[in-house]
């Protein structure tokens, strides 16, 4: 049944005339006669009584009538949305967010897309950095944040921060007054790690690997304020983002760049390999490396 053939019957329904359907309808009234009839023979049915001076419904043209106003409704409501959606007036992303990475970069850049994009609302799921690559892969968020290397046979990546690790360490360390740290330096320290969950913990064990040594873990966390602490009493040594870095105010510890090899931190949004992305996500990716080049 073709959408068309309801609409001009519901239309000649309304204004219960055919002459005045066919004005606003915007059509020949034999060419909406004959759209009526041929509605009419293939529901088998009589839908107008065309006996009387003004036109009546039959039963079967009133059940008619009434189910086209609401396929009709759905139907103008369903290219209401979409045309909505298609131009970034309403939608939702679902996004994953590490809780750090949260913290440093999202708040502000959140705020100013709800502003440009009031009607599109943001789901965020917060996990680490590799739980929330798994509820991508699995289809529970339409975009996250990860950090590189990334494994792009599965996920697509748009990087959009890259800056590197600086080692923290109390004040009155041994290499404290150093300008710069070559990784090497620090074999026999004892290390302040973020917990497994978090991708920096395998970069920094990796790229301590690389120079020839594995790190002594003393102590995990997730918080890295709370580790900062722990370098402050003196228990280890941290290695973080130079973002992080910026953020402590304590005066008993400072940071010092990593280098031979620097330790890189490179974020990206990522998406999953040929999956279809909605427009609300794909302007949220856009925005977010508009914002940050």
């Amino acid at each position: 049944m073709d959408s068309r053939h309801l609409r001009y019957f519901a239309e000649v329904a309304r204004l219960k005339s055919f002459t005045k359907a066919s004005h606003s309808l915007k059509l020949s009234q034999p060419a909406l006669s004959k759209m009526i009839r041929n509605l009419e023979e293939e529901l088998d049915v009589t839908l107008i009584d065309r006996s009387k001076k003004q036109i009546t419904l039959t039963d079967s043209g009133e059940l008619v009538y009434q189910q086209a106003q609401r396929v009709l409704g759905v139907m103008d409501d369903l290219t209401s949305s979409l045309y909505d959606m298609v131009h970034l007036k309403k939608g939702t992303v679902e996004f994953g967010l590490p809780p750090l990475i949260g913290t440093l970069f999202f708040p502000e850049l959140i705020a100013q897309f709800r502003n440009q994009f009031p009607g599109i609302s943001i789901k965020i799921t917060e996990y680490g950095a590799k739980r929330i690559e798994k509820s991508l892969e699995e289809g529970h968020v339409d975009v996250a944040v990860a950090v590189a290397p990334i494994d792009e046979t599965i996920f697509k990546a748009y990087p959009f921060n890259e800056e590197t690790m600086e080692v923290v360490l109390p004040t009155d360390h041994r290499l404290a007054s150093k300008d710069t740290v070559e990784l090497s330096e620090l074999a026999e320290e004892k290390f302040i790690l973020f917990q497994e969950d978090f991708a920096m913990h395998d970069i920094i064990q990796d790229y301590c690997q690389s120079v020839g040594f594995s790190p002594q873990i003393e102590l995990e966390s997730s918080q890295w304020d709370f580790i900062v602490e722990m370098v402050k009493a003196h228990i280890g040594i941290a290695i973080m983002p130079k973002s992080i870095c910026e953020k402590i105010i304590a005066t008993e510890v400072k940071s010092i760049p990593v280098v031979n090899p620097s330790v890189p931190w490179t974020l990206a949004l990522i998406v999953k390999q040929d999956r279809y992305l909605p427009y609300a996500a794909r302007e949220f990716i856009q925005f977010v490396r508009a914002s940050k080049s």
